[in-house]
């Protein structure tokens, strides 16, 4: 019998991840992995700061799978078979140790982003997997024999047995038009994951102040959510906005990203509990003046822009800030309106919903449905988690299930070699 040759498109997360799983699950295979750009694992390098958010430390999948806006209900069997205890597993059996911060986020010990490539990149290269860099895929058909011919960038042509597509979300990538053309629908990609664009005076020069607790919600839907906020040169990030921006990923593009953002600053007042607490200030501080005490928590450069949008002079006493005054601050921290009028992607880290219709892919060995020997993985399907490490758990679930079932090659133990 000839060898069988395994093709795998997208030099991303997922991409390696699905390799590796297929050379180490059947070492007799030949597994070719191309990647378009002369830089692999480019994502990886940059996430989380340079930190690499690698996974989340929420070990239950169908609890895991409530962070996906798109995709959890498919992704909770997956998550049964291969999920962020098996993550962590992965990475410490190669040698490097992750741990898990206040928040649930998981990162190398080392906090280098560089700890994960130099893991996947030595992981291919011990089970075999021909690593082709500046070499994309441009074309595949089905091959009259078997498998697929594949067309690269460079005018070569490769005969594969098996096919992986894990090109990521980016709606104009090779990996989406091959599906396409292989009959697959393509939910529209939109970015998930952005920040938003706001010119307000009130954040005017407060770039990197930052909120531990706040509440945002997205005018005229139901979009809310509560976390750190962080005012940025550009308006407003932190993961109080991101995961709205995740959730409300087409309601936001449908409305060109312009609308209303509300913003309670101090999410356990409301505007009356706020007015109260602000008359009691008022009582036990009278001479004070306001800009240099917050009683409500909110971090003082903020808490002087809020006073003085509240129509109060900046040198005002407390003993000087009568009833409606003090009404219209508690407003101005607990209902503040901000006119947001775009945005920007997550820095490096962007993220999109859209791709793969996924009525259309087999969750337990990621192959297509219309396709046999086609398989997908990571954001080529129209799968996206929130921020904290949910995406890159999805691209590695996705690439481990794909890789182990084209080693498995659709034999009658694929069922077993999926569970081991």
């Amino acid at each position: 019998m000839s060898e069988r040759h395994i093709g795998v498109v997208g030099g991303g997360a997922a991409g390696f991840f699905g390799a590796i799983a297929c050379a180490e699950a059947d070492p007799a295979c030949r597994v070719t992995l191309y990647e378009a750009t002369a830089h692999p694992l480019a994502k990886v390098r940059v996430s989380g700061g340079g930190r690499c958010n690698v996974t989340h430390a929420c070990f239950e999948p169908r609890e895991l799978a409530r962070r996906y806006p798109r995709g959890g209900r498919e992704l909770t069997g997956a998550f049964s078979r291969f999920q962020p205890r098996d993550t962590i597993a992965w990475f410490e059996a190669r040698g490097v140790r992750l741990k898990v911060e206040e928040d649930g986020r998981m990162f190398p010990d080392t906090d280098d982003s560089r700890t994960i490539v130099d893991c996947l990149m030595a992981a291919a290269r011990k089970a075999g997997v021909e690593l082709r860099t500046s070499c994309g895929v441009k074309g595949a058909v089905r091959a009259p024999e078997s498998g697929f011919r594949l067309t690269l960038t460079n005018g070569e042509t490769v005969g594969v047995s098996r096919l992986l597509l894990a090109t990521g979300g980016n709606k104009s990538n090779a990996g989406f038009e091959i599906a396409r053309a292989c009959g697959h629908t393509i939910e529209p990609p939109v970015p998930s994951l952005f920040t938003f664009h706001i010119d307000d005076p009130r954040l005017k020069d407060l770039a990197g102040v930052s909120v531990e607790d706040a509440a945002t919600a997205a005018a005229g839907t139901p979009l809310k959510e509560r976390g750190p906020l962080l005012v940025t040169h550009w308006g407003l990030s932190g993961p109080a906005v991101l995961k709205l921006s995740a959730w409300g990923a087409r309601a936001l593009a449908e409305r060109d990203y312009r609308f209303i953002l509300r913003v309670n600053w101090a999410p356990r007042f409301n505007a009356e509990t706020a007015r109260a607490e602000l008359e009691r200030a008022r009582t036990a501080e009278p001479r004070k003046q306001l800009t240099t005490w917050c009683p409500l928590g909110v971090p003082l450069r903020l808490w002087e822009r809020l006073v003085v949008a509240a129509g109060l002079a900046p040198t005002a006493t407390w003993t000087g800030a009568g009833n409606a005054a003090l009404r219209a601050l508690a407003a101005q921290v607990t209902e503040a309106e901000f006119a947001v009028q775009g945005k920007s992607l997550f820095k490096d880290e962007f993220v999109t919903c859209g791709g793969v219709r996924l009525s259309e892919v087999d969750f337990r060995t990621m192959q297509s449905r219309l396709v046999p020997g086609l398989h997908f993985a990571g954001e080529m399907l129209d799968v996206d988690g929130i921020t904290g490490g949910f995406n890159f758990q999805a691209a590695w679930t996705t690439g481990w299930l794909a890789g182990r079932a084209m080693a498995a090659d659709g034999r009658a133990g694929a069922d077993d070699t999926l569970r081991g």
